[in-house]
Parts: structure tokens; C-alpha cells; sequence
């Protein structure tokens, strides 16, 4: 994969993730946590075009400066690390006056890196267009050295920050909240590679200061830096797609695929079911799904045994579990067992119709698919028939 290419993919996920979220952004724009978000978006999305060797040519030869493209691109990194810690802080939360002193700090101090690189470029001289190199090669010059060591001061400890805090946050999480522990998994990821990758170009550029010519591959140097913008956008970017309706929507109608898979068949022989097409949104489906459940399950309705479910919940109360969990692993005990008795001896059904309890369904759909009572209690309905 060229160098272009690979910086790009970062550079579309963000551009399509700020379309996707643009209507929330426009109707939410009075929250601290969606203006951060949008900001990470719009710098972070331009930025890695921006740092492609092929584009860096580019501007320099438009602008008619050697370099522009330097303070250009070491300002836009130096933001997106300011923002990116913004964003933790609205995004963690506190006591809201405390939260809008550490922004105010974290502006003023990234505004200030960036307005230092930008000066110490005019003041400085870099005569030779360097479009991999630049902090290596330009690392002895005066002014120009500085810049270079203002922009990875800035980025180190930016990038240390937003490593640290979610690694923190990621350790004391709530282990429910998965989208928000993917998120901050993948940050602090991104974080240790964008580490490594500063590792190297301190290392090369100390190198220079005392003489010796170690510079770290151009290649390496590219695959970290766009492997860190990659994971470290889509960590922010999780979260916040994993709040939305829609996400909630198709998590619920993937779990229900257990459920769904073995009560179709049950639900066509009641009540016909109306067709998708390929196009229906995620919430249309997941209705369709559930209305197919539900038939299902009062098509079974006959063949519920309450002995199994007694014999299924006295079986999870002695493993330890609650008894609202207890109560589903019955119910789909219960339901699992009808299912495989239904099939083995076709229509009919017991004489005293049994019904099941009113918990969710996605509950009992993790409960069908995964627990070993619910398998014991099917196995048994298949040697009993």
C-alpha cells in the first residue's frame, strides 16, 4: 500500500463518520461534548491528507514555499492532540467548572504550540524541501530546531495524556458499557503506536544533535503515525455511533438472531409474515424481527412444559445465579425444549397450554444460544420424544 493511500483510510473513516453524525452535530450543538467531537472531526479529517508525501509536494509547489507545508502540518497535529484530550475531559465528565478550566488550560496551551510553530518557521531558514525527513534532517538548524522540538513536545505529552487517562478510565469502566470500553481500548492502542512512533523520531533527532545520522525508516514512521490516527479516530468514534438509536437498534436485532432462526418456522405456519426488501432500515427490522418472535412463541404456546422450566430454574438457582436470571434461563429452557419437541412429533401440543414470563427478549435470546441448561433441557426433549 502506497504512503498516500494508507494516510488516507484514517482521513475517509473520519470524513464519513462527520457525515453520519452531521445531523446530531447541527441539532446538539449547544453540548461541550458534541462541539469536541466535531472539532476532533474536521481537524482530525483534513490532517491526514494533508501529511501524504504526494500532498505535501503539492502545497509546497502551490504556495510557492519550500516547506509551507511543515507548519501547516505540525500545527493541524499539534490541534488535533489538544482536542483530542478536550474531548476526554467533556467526554469523562465532573463537575462542569473544573471541566471548563482544564479545557481553557488545554486551549491556551495547544493555541500557544501552535502559533510557536508557525512563528518559528517565518523566522527560521529551510531552503531544502524535505518531505518524509523534515524534523530529522532540519534538526540543527536554528529556529527550525526549535519548531521541530515544539511540535513533538507538544504531541508527546498531548498523546501521553490521552494514553493515560483513557487507559485509567478504560481499567475502572464498567464492563456493560462495551461500546465505550471498545472506544477506549482502541485509544489507548492508538496511543502506545503514536508513542512508539515519537520513541523513533526523538531518538533520530537526538541522533542528529550528537552528530550521527540515525533516522528511522520513512516506511516504519508512515505505518505508525496513520495506524495511530486510524485507531485513535475510531476510538472516539465508537462511542458515540455506539450511543445512537440506530446502533442500539442493530446491536438489540443481531442478538435476537438466536431466537429469530429458531422461531421462523413456527411463526410462517401461524400468521404470514410480511417480506423485507434489501433497502428497509436497521428499525424496521428489528420490529419485523420481533413481531416474528413473538408469533412464534404463541404458536409454541402448547407445548411449553412447566416441569422443565421448574427443573431448568432449580438447575440455575443451584449454579449460583440470580433469580432474575435464573427466571430466563427457564423461559428459554422451556422454550428450547418445545422447539425441538414440536419438530420431532409435529402439530398438536400438551393439553394445558403453559406461558412464559414477560422479561426481554434479548435476555432470552443470549440464554437459547449460550447457557448449558437451556442445551440439557433440549436434549433431554429429544431423547423424550
Amino acid at each position: 500500500m502506497s504512503g498516500g493511500l494508507l494516510l488516507y483510510l484514517p482521513g475517509s473513516v473520519m470524513i464519513l463518520a462527520l457525515l453520519i453524525k452531521a445531523p446530531t452535530l447541527r441539532r446538539d450543538w449547544d453540548q461541550p461534548l458534541i462541539r469536541a467531537a466535531c472539532a476532533l472531526l474536521v481537524v482530525g479529517a483534513p490532517l491526514t491528507f494533508l501529511a501524504s508525501p504526494s500532498t505535501i509536494s503539492k502545497v509546497n509547489r502551490l504556495t510557492g514555499v519550500v516547506n509551507f507545508s511543515a507548519p501547516l502540518v505540525f500545527g493541524l497535529i499539534t490541534v488535533f492532540s489538544g482536542t483530542c484530550v478536550v474531548l476526554v475531559l467533556q467526554w469523562r465528565g465532573g463537575p462542569p467548572a473544573a471541566v471548563r478550566r482544564a479545557t481553557r488550560l488545554t486551549v491556551a496551551t495547544y493555541g500557544a504550540a501552535t502559533v510557536a510553530i508557525v512563528v518559528l518557521f517565518v523566522i527560521g531558514d529551510a531552503p531544502v524541501e524535505r518531505v518524509r525527513d523534515l524534523d530529522t534532517y532540519y534538526a540543527t538548524t536554528p529556529w527550525i530546531r526549535e519548531m521541530v522540538v515544539c511540535f513533538l513536545l507538544a504531541h508527546t505529552v498531548g498523546t501521553s495524556a490521552l494514553t493515560l487517562l483513557c487507559g485509567k478510565w478504560l481499567w475502572h469502566a464498567d464492563r456493560s458499557l462495551r461500546p465505550l470500553r471498545t472506544g477506549l481500548a482502541l485509544i489507548v492502542f492508538g496511543g502506545l503506536l503514536d508513542l512508539t512512533y515519537l520513541g523513533a523520531k526523538w531518538a533520530s533527532v537526538a541522533a542528529r544533535w550528537a552528530g550521527r545520522d540515525w533516522v528511522v525508516s520513512a516506511d516504519l514512521a508512515l505505518w505508525l503515525a496513520s495506524g495511530a490516527a486510524l485507531m485513535i479516530g475510531a476510538g472516539f468514534l465508537v462511542p458515540l455511533a455506539g450511543g445512537s438509536a440506530a446502533w442500539q437498534d442493530f446491536s438489540r436485532y443481531r442478538r435476537l438472531h438466536p431466537l429469530w432462526k429458531a422461531l421462523r418456522g413456527c411463526a410462517a405456519a401461524r400468521v404470514r409474515t410480511v417480506p423485507l426488501a434489501w433497502w428497509s432500515p436497521v428499525g424496521i427490522r428489528l420490529i419485523h424481527r420481533e413481531s416474528v418472535i413473538d408469533d412464534g412463541i404463541l404458536a409454541l404456546a402448547s407445548w411449553f412444559d412447566p416441569a422443565v422450566r421448574l427443573t431448568a430454574y432449580e438447575a440455575a438457582r443451584g449454579q449460583g445465579l440470580s433469580e432474575a436470571r435464573a427466571a430466563v434461563v427457564a423461559d428459554a429452557a422451556t422454550l428450547a425444549a418445545a422447539c425441538r419437541r414440536r419438530a420431532a412429533a409435529g402439530q398438536g401440543g400438551l393439553p394445558d397450554p403453559y406461558r412464559l414470563g414477560s422479561g426481554p427478549l434479548d435476555a432470552l435470546a443470549r440464554e437459547f444460544q449460550t447457557s448449558p441448561i437451556v442445551a440439557a433441557a433440549r436434549e433431554a426433549a429429544t431423547a423424550g420424544t
